[in-house]
């Protein structure tokens, strides 16, 4: 299932949002502009290396992508979640919200594999402690999600809840299977950093307050 947007009605310009979009992309134009020896050396200098940690790291490994699959994708998820997250706790405290959930995603990755050698990078950590906090604000807005039947696609809107409980199920499924490999040498997906950001922004945002987002008028013009 893909997200495509959310029905939840948004009071004010995501600019955060915006922003992060923007420095990703262009972090990632950057790389792809560069020659392939170069780009792994970027990589394996910026992004989160678990058996030779910086802590810098830490931040910068979160606005690293891949592949243009890896960046449209995180990108989107932000776009279709991050908007009502940013609009409920305001630009500041979202801004430092995404950056803990980030941290909190990575630390969750480095604690599940302390002896890989290989650079984890991705928003994707981020980004899943958006989607726990929007799981807690709007269990019930309805997604319109993109689904693959056979050979076609259709749309459906689709409760938050279901979508987003489908999604970290998945992700904790494939992060236990992911236990058994002995192997840290090859590349995949950090299961494991988006099961500490989805977990991580479920209870950090309870200590975020909430910011009035509408103003009622209770006078009638004269």
């Amino acid at each position: 299932m893909i997200p495509l947007r959310s029905t939840e009605r948004v009071y004010s310009t995501a600019k955060v949002t915006v922003a992060l979009i923007v420095i990703n992309v262009l972090v990632f134009l950057y790389e792809a502009a560069l020659p392939s020896y170069a780009m792994t050396q970027f990589v394996e200098q910026w992004g989160m290396v678990p058996d030779r940690l910086r802590l810098a790291s830490l931040f910068t490994s979160m606005f690293l992508h891949g592949s243009w699959t890896h960046i449209l994708g995180n990108m989107l998820f932000l776009w279709v979640f991050g908007r009502n997250v940013e609009d409920l706790l305001g630009a500041g405290r979202f801004f430092v919200f995404y950056i803990v959930c980030g941290l909190a995603a990575a630390m969750t990755q480095i604690v599940t594999n302390l002896y890989s050698p290989v650079p984890t990078i991705g928003a994707s950590g981020a980004i899943a402690g958006v989607m726990g906090a929007y799981l807690i604000k709007f269990p019930r807005a309805r997604i319109v999600t993109l689904i693959p039947i056979f050979f076609f696609f259709t749309t459906a809107e689709i409760p938050a809840a279901l979508v987003l409980l489908f999604w970290f199920g998945m992700q904790f499924l494939s992060g236990l299977g992911s236990l058994t490999e002995t192997d840290y040498s090859g590349g995949g997906i950090a299961f494991f950093a988006h099961i500490g950001g989805f977990v991580a922004g479920m209870l950090l945002v309870r200590l975020f307050p909430e910011r009035r987002r509408w103003r009622t008028w209770n006078y009638w013009d004269q």
